[in-house]
């Protein structure tokens, strides 16, 4: 996996014209079996994108997995545990180890690299997201490459992306990337198991409905990461519909793909940019409570787009915090929406049914705002 492969002349002209590149790269593509770092793959894997970022200016940001799985051996652990706790403990382990790897590997070219450590809460709220974005495109103008992996040391179910391929695709959607790259330990999307007589990869994926039909979760195997071809199609999905191409392919085949070549699967764009936070909201939060509209408030939120008031609210569910991500469901229990909400569940029973009038009268003017504000609010069926 060393040096550039330059694509053939017609080869994947988006993806060498791509300059600013996330790509991702799972546990099993850098670890040995036992569970420690392999250091000849991480050095493997730097050389194609420390030589892609001297020779062609390009931008990378590296989403790693590894954290979890580098802890292993260093805390007498022989398998990825499943409690959260020794889960904790083997990322605070290992992403130090991790980090320090890459921070040796990239020296090699003179490069620097700087940590980045996200939770999903982090890039839901407006705030965060904003710091998120300002510190990864920092690092990138001051020329460093970005390590990001999810922060398994604090993060807890509640708050977790749940595999770093969903993460990979948020991240290049944050930064405006122009490509994102999956590499894993198969070299792309098959309509069988890779493994069996009669499988084909599938070299290109123009929309989710060339999959109808395909078992993908029999597309790939998972061995010491959290993810399988099952999470990697859907992270895809989610970079593809918010106009950034994808390249899944193996690890081994980083310089091709990076070169545009007709390695992997390459699924193209479905759709256009969209407000980067919305995307996080929908597909990064858990949501901690919900909100039942009456029909009115369902057709004002969904096809007038509106903020959801407490006159539209019928009912409330779950123990959330003010800021805290909620579903907006209607009454026969289906999700139609989420947002942000501004109130505690503890405060919002005495408001329902009422208008922001009345209440900024009775309870005062800080109660004359609402319940979710359509900037914080996503849609999630038409």
């Amino acid at each position: 996996m060393t040096g550039v492969t330059e694509a053939p002349e017609g080869g994947r002209r988006e993806v060498r014209a791509a300059r600013r590149i996330v790509v991702k790269v799972g546990s099993s593509s850098l670890t040995t079996r036992s569970g420690g770092l392999d250091a000849d793959r991480v050095d493997a894997l730097v050389d194609v994108l420390a030589t892609h970022r001297e020779q062609d200016g390009r931008e990378i940001v590296l989403v790693s997995s590894g954290a979890i799985a580098a802890g292993l051996a260093p805390l007498g652990l022989d398998r990825r545990p499943r409690d959260l706790a020794r889960q904790q403990a083997a990322a605070s382990v290992g992403q130090g180890l991790l980090v320090a790897r890459y921070t040796a590997s990239f020296a090699r070219y003179g490069q620097r690299v700087g940590q980045v450590l996200l939770t999903s809460d982090d890039t839901s709220r407006r705030a965060h997201y904003r710091n998120a974005y300002r510190t990864l495109d920092k690092l990138l103008a001051m020329g460093a490459v970005p390590i990001v992996n999810e922060n398994d040391t604090v993060a807890t179910d509640e708050i977790r992306f749940g595999d770093n391929d969903r993460l990979a695709a948020l991240v290049a959607h944050l930064v405006r990337a122009d490509l994102l790259v999956l590499l894993s330990d198969v070299d792309g999307l098959y309509d069988g198991d890779p493994s069996l007589p009669g499988s084909s990869r599938i070299t290109e994926v123009t929309g989710p409905a060339e999959l109808a039909g395909i078992d993908i979760s029999t597309a790939g195997r998972a061995g010491l990461g959290t993810g399988g071809m099952v999470t990697k199609v859907e992270a895809a999905g989610i970079a593809a519909a918010a106009g950034v191409p994808v390249v899944l392919t193996s690890a081994a085949r980083a310089a091709e793909a990076l070169g545009g070549g007709e390695t992997g699967t390459l699924f193209h764009r479905t759709g256009r940019r969209t407000t980067g936070r919305l995307l996080w909201l929908a597909h990064a939060s858990t949501p901690l409570g919900a909100l039942v509209l009456d029909p009115g408030a369902v057709r004002a939120v969904v096809e007038r787009r509106t903020s959801l008031l407490p006159a539209g609210i019928a009912a409330v569910e779950g123990g959330f915090s003010a800021g805290d991500p909620v579903e907006l469901r209607d009454q026969e229990g289906r999700a139609v929406a989420r947002g942000l909400v501004n109130y505690d569940a503890a405060e919002l029973p005495r408001l329902l049914g009422r208008s922001t009038h009345d209440l900024a009268r009775e309870l005062g003017p800080e109660y004359e705002r609402e319940v979710v504000h359509r900037d914080d609010l996503v849609l999630l069926r038409p």
